[in-house]
């Protein structure tokens, strides 16, 4: 099916659910489904945003702002996953426990509003990778449009540049939880020393990156044509300036580069 055959069939599952409530984040997934639901559903779609300290402010502000843009109701709801027991112990399971978390605040503030069905943007991209929320949305009745259509991540790029939304090009982000080793708990003062590093990067005009928390050393990952950046000597100081401000004693570049889910390297190894 072409790109044009699985944004129909996306439409026309939509349509069959009448009303419904997205798992927003504003990454380059929820938003090409929040305002593909909007535009078909009007006010009978809503969005829901989960703050925590696994979500940066910079994310919930860009949130904020595309939904009050285009008129969308908006729910924002606290969820602090660190007071989950599991969760900080950061086993291989972190995910299904997150998302549970997430999903439950979803259904119910989709009952309470009257909205018929919870839905999330996993896309037909995200089977290649290790997703134990996948457990957790199929536990609570969750659909995911996306992957229903087929729609990958290049197509749901494609769609949104179409329909001139501004996350058509924006980097892939995930959940800072996802910087840390399983094994390594996760606490607020540890992801606070990974979100000010990544920070840094993404204001010296890094677009794509990852800062990976291995005790007292920060592993980048940057794709290729960045690494030169790095070695450059200005530049190079900067970088260890700040990570050593921010509490890490070592500053590794992985020289694999950027890659999603290179935590998960491990249990494949396994």
């Amino acid at each position: 099916m072409d790109i044009t055959g699985k944004k129909e069939k996306l439409d026309n599952i939509i349509k069959g659910y009448g009303s419904v409530l997205v798992a927003f984040s504003g990454g380059v997934d929820s938003t090409f489904l929040m305002k593909t639901a909007y535009d078909i559903l009007k006010n009978r779609a809503a969005a829901l945003t989960a703050t925590s300290p696994t979500y940066p402010e910079h994310e919930l502000k860009n949130a904020k702002s595309f939904t009050k843009s285009h008129g969308i109701r908006h729910i924002i709801v606290d969820s602090n996953e660190l007071e989950i027991e599991n969760f900080a112990k950061n086993d291989k399971l972190r995910c299904y426990y997150c998302k549970s978390e997430l999903f439950k605040l979803c259904v119910d503030k989709a009952e309470k509003l009257g909205l018929n069905q919870v839905i999330d943007g996993t896309n037909h991209d995200d089977l290649d990778d290790f997703r134990p929320g996948s457990d957790a949305a199929k536990e609570l009745g969750i659909k995911s449009p996306l992957l229903q259509a087929g729609l990958t991540k290049d197509d749901i790029r494609e769609l949104s540049r179409r329909m001139g939304l501004p996350t058509h090009n924006k980097p892939s982000f995930a959940c800072l939880s996802s910087r840390f080793p399983y094994g390594t708990a996760i606490t607020k003062e540890r992801l606070g020393m990974v979100s000010a590093c990544e920070q840094f990067l993404m204001a010296s005009g890094i677009k794509q990156f990852r800062v990976r928390y291995h005790g007292n050393m920060a592993r980048i990952e940057v794709p290729e044509d960045e690494m030169n950046r790095f070695l450059g000597g200005a530049f190079r100081r900067k970088v260890v300036e700040n990570f050593k401000k921010n509490g890490f004693n070592y500053i590794a570049l992985d020289l694999q580069g950027y890659r999603t889910g290179s935590q998960n390297e491990v249990i494949e190894a396994k």
